[in-house]
């Protein structure tokens, strides 16, 4: 089995090889009888809402061939309701389908649940904690647009404490050579301790500062993130951390010309509608290589040496 749990674990040559088949997956998911995971089922169980992750995964596994079924709110609309854990919620679901993709409301959530799964595990995020797939479709996505993965100065702006796809990107741009992150965020919002020390372990540089102008000039990429109403626990705490960084055109001024703006969206203000009409503004892009990045991933995680 070929769990995606965390991108942490993932090697630079895992990650190389993602962006690899996710070219190739280009070109096949413009072919409309591609038969690739004929007969196999994915199962999308997600307990916290999703629009891109959740219709990406399926529209992955539907360009493949393959079928799909699926429970948009299971929180709600499951038996968790009725009090049935997570672990005997995956070993039914498990029987059902050929792989099982799982979006949970609690950190360590999809370890849990690879830990008991007869079929792969693909996380599609869980709580605050990471998000790997959407890592890898980040870093494809900074490959394609800039045409490297090395020698990357990276701004991660907002909300770096419970932003999982900041933390999952860390993970993967830090296997790379001569990266720098440059982390702007509310005081209520730092990056955590532990994401700095893993990316400075493998070479990364991480700085920080509170003038996104300053930021926005010195990046190849500006990685925005939403400040994340639903993570706080409290609300005078959002209250103080959101606006506070606003990419709008005065921020463009400063960028470079090759630069991109990237971000996992939704959006909710941070960026304004006037910047989408600007080159650089790579997030609606972004959100469409999902596609033949998880294609790439349900392949891998249903293909033996032996073929699908």
């Amino acid at each position: 089995m070929k769990h995606l749990i965390s991108a942490k674990s993932l090697t630079k040559q895992d990650i190389l090889s993602v962006i690899d088949r996710a070219l190739h997956m280009q070109n096949v998911q413009k072919e409309r009888n591609t038969r690739l995971l004929e007969g196999r089922i994915m199962a999308a169980l997600f307990f916290e809402p999703s629009t891109r992750t959740r219709l990406s995964f399926e529209t992955a596994m539907l360009r493949l061939g393959g079928n799909v079924i699926s429970t948009e709110n299971a929180k709600e609309f499951s038996s968790a309701v009725k009090g049935e854990t997570l672990e005997d919620t995956i070993r039914v679901v498990g029987g059902y389908a050929d792989v099982i993709v799982l979006r949970h409301n609690e950190i360590g959530a999809a370890a849990r649940a690879a830990s008991v799964s007869e079929v792969p595990v693909l996380s599609a995020g869980d709580g605050a904690g990471e998000h790997p797939s959407q890592a890898l479709l980040d870093t494809f996505t900074i490959a394609k647009e800039l045409g490297r993965t090395d020698d990357l100065t990276v701004g991660l702006v907002g909300d770096l404490m419970y932003g999982r796809t900041v933390h999952s990107l860390i993970y993967t741009l830090s296997q790379f050579s001569n990266i720098r992150f440059l982390c702007a965020a509310p005081s209520h919002t730092p990056l955590p301790d532990d994401l700095i020390k893993f990316a400075t372990a493998r070479g990364a540089t991480v700085e920080f500062e509170t003038n996104l102008a300053k930021v926005a000039g010195e990046v190849d990429v500006l990685y925005q993130t939403r400040i994340q109403k639903e993570r706080f626990q409290s609300l005078e705490e959002y209250e103080a951390s959101k606006g506070l960084y606003v990419i709008d055109e005065s921020i463009l001024e400063k960028m470079k010309p090759s630069s991109i703006i990237m971000h996992p969206l939704p959006r909710a203000g941070e960026i304004t509608t006037a910047v989408d009409r600007d080159t650089r503004a790579a997030y609606f892009r972004q959100t469409h290589y999902g596609v033949p990045v998880r294609m790439a991933l349900l392949l891998d995680s249903l293909t033996t040496d032996e073929g699908v």
